[in-house]
């Protein structure tokens, strides 16, 4: 999936894949790491999720990363937010209080970008790629990451051979494969969701899980 199939689907408004609520997995879980206050989170793929925006109410800096323009400028106009621009290397970023917003390609991030953040959070990257991207994914994440860094990942799993991605299904396996040399793995809730969701239903799915993963520094 490259820039221009997701700038395309912005364009188009094609954007199901957008949350209308704050993540519940987020809610839930993001206590129990314990994140130190005023900590800079990085948000991957973040699109206009509302998620950016619940992080920053709590006090931590947010630092998202988005490929599609409109979905960043949709993000601070829906917020009735006013950004600043600047260009920070490859990025052009949007800046509001504590959140910003690096336009760009997220595989042109750099280890002095982001040397200061403490925590990842990764509710619809991972699963956003075909399989060769996420592979590139985990190892970018891992290598311009500070090595205290930890997260939270939230996946679907399903049959992949029901349906075309994006979403793309990303198993336990997978997980542990990507993952688990560099970080510390814990699968903090799993569930069954398929009759929750009418359209991947429709999509011809026969089961839907979301795993939530919480992601260590090794030391």
């Amino acid at each position: 999936m490259h820039a221009t199939f997701w700038q395309a689907r912005w364009a188009r408004n094609e954007i199901g894949f957008h949350a209308q609520e704050v993540n519940p997995y987020l809610q839930r879980h993001w206590p129990a790491l314990g994140v130190p206050g005023e900590a800079r989170v990085l948000v991957p793929l973040c699109g206009k999720s509302l998620d950016l925006a619940w992080l920053a109410a709590q006090g931590w800096r947010v630092l998202g990363v988005e490929v599609a323009q409109k979905a960043i400028e949709d993000f601070f106009r829906e917020h009735q937010l006013q950004a600043q621009m600047s260009r920070e290397g490859a990025f052009k970023v949007y800046r509001s209080g504590s959140l910003e917003i690096y336009c760009g390609d997220f595989f042109a991030l750099t280890a002095q970008q982001l040397s200061d953040c403490r925590v990842f959070y990764d509710r619809a990257a991972l699963i956003a790629l075909p399989a060769e991207m996420r592979v590139r994914y985990a190892a970018h994440l891992r290598r311009v990451l500070p090595p205290d860094c930890q997260g939270l990942l939230v996946t679907l799993d399903y049959e992949q051979a029901q349906m075309q991605g994006p979403p793309f299904a990303v198993s336990e396996r997978e997980v542990q494969s990507l993952f688990a040399e560099q970080w510390q793995l814990a699968l903090l809730e799993a569930r069954e969701v398929l009759g929750e969701n009418d359209k991947f239903l429709q999509r011809g799915l026969q089961r839907l899980d979301e795993r939530v993963y919480r992601l260590g520094a090794r030391v």
